[in-house]
């Protein structure tokens, strides 16, 4: 058995966390890895405390994953993500089908089959009563007011921009996509390696917000600990990754991907500079693999930190930052049959 520290984020204000392509109209549920760490760096740039000159805070940490808790005096359902290479269902009722395409989330407490190569599935249909909306899990969740399991919900709130026009300023409205949480759920992540620092600069990420419209009381949150167990297979040939991966080198990439078992998604990312006064410059951009994503195993530990983390900053002339941009690219890797 396993036991990973965890940090638990209970939003206290709606948020909005952008996409690849930075349509306001559309927000992420979940918070990346590396998006993470780079707020994290930059609180404690804030405070003073010096940063490596590798980027590396002496820590690895998993992107955020859903929980649910009805209040807090309640025992919170946390989620992992759904790896991407899981067997096939075989269901005598195929009209069921389309319901277990929609699990994305799989409630700790079951993920352990998942890592065993054990189906939910496979001759039977004893399970399909655990698939709640997106979600699988043996504990009931709690439906809203419209019947809906969903805890994590979009709202479209509508915003006002001034756009100067013939010397005049004309109001145009836009829309912001927002993140709200039912209960007492949000969002958590684990943490292994030395958490000093992560500790260090959570405290003000809390009360600075994370992700965008922070200005407006976006992304605020209170924060506690936690812990979960999982059981690990001692003989599994592959891993999931649990952060955005980014590998080592081209060798390590091969090595991972050296199965016809391995799935994978990757993602673009880059974004803005949000320290003045270099908000106006664009980081360089790199891919990454996302969570979920399964490779084969090259480590004999039981449980890995694989990746690199790569310097982005741009080079601009006179208007180069004078400090790195760093994207962290390592991650938590669990072995799975």
């Amino acid at each position: 058995m396993a036991t990973f520290k965890i940090y638990k984020l209970h939003f206290t204000s709606p948020l909005h966390i952008g996409d690849q392509h930075e349509d306001e109209g559309i927000s992420l549920k979940t918070i990346a890895s590396d998006t993470l760490q780079a707020a994290l760096m930059a609180c404690l740039a804030k405070i003073g405390t010096p940063i490596p000159e590798t980027g590396d805070l002496g820590f690895t940490l998993s992107s955020t994953f859903p929980y649910y808790q009805k209040d807090a005096m309640s025992n919170p359902i946390y989620f992992l993500p759904m790896p991407m290479q899981v067997s096939p269902p075989h269901l005598t009722d195929v009209t069921k089908a389309k319901n277990v395409k929609k699990v994305q989330w799989v409630d700790v407490a079951l993920y352990d089959k998942i890592l065993a190569g054990e189906s939910f599935f496979d001759g039977t249909d004893a399970y399909l009563s655990n698939i709640q909306g997106s979600y699988l899990s043996q504990t009931n969740i709690p439906e809203d007011i419209n019947g809906e399991k969903e805890f994590i919900k979009s709202e479209v709130a509508q915003r006002v921009t001034l756009v100067s026009r013939t010397g005049k300023e004309d109001a145009k409205p836009y829309f912001v996509d927002r993140i709200v949480f039912r209960d007492w759920s949000g969002l958590y992540f684990i943490a292994m390696g030395d958490t000093t620092l992560l500790d260090k600069g959570l405290s003000l990420l809390a009360q600075e917000g994370i992700g965008t419209d922070r200005h407006v009381g976006y992304g605020f949150f209170d924060y506690s600990t936690d812990s979960i167990d999982l059981q690990l297979p001692t003989d599994a040939e592959h891993q999931v990754s649990l952060s955005l991966f980014i590998p080592e080198t081209m060798e390590q990439m091969q090595q991972l991907l050296a199965s016809d078992r391995v799935a994978y998604d990757f993602v673009r990312r880059g974004g803005w500079i949000t320290t003045y006064p270099h908000n106006t410059l664009r980081k360089n951009a790199i891919y990454g693999f996302t969570p979920g994503s399964v490779f084969c195993k090259t480590d004999h530990e039981s449980v890995a930190c694989l990746g690199k983390i790569v310097e982005l900053t741009p080079n601009v002339g006179d208007m180069t930052p004078s400090h790195s941009i760093w994207r962290n690219g390592t991650t938590i890797m669990l072995p799975i049959k």
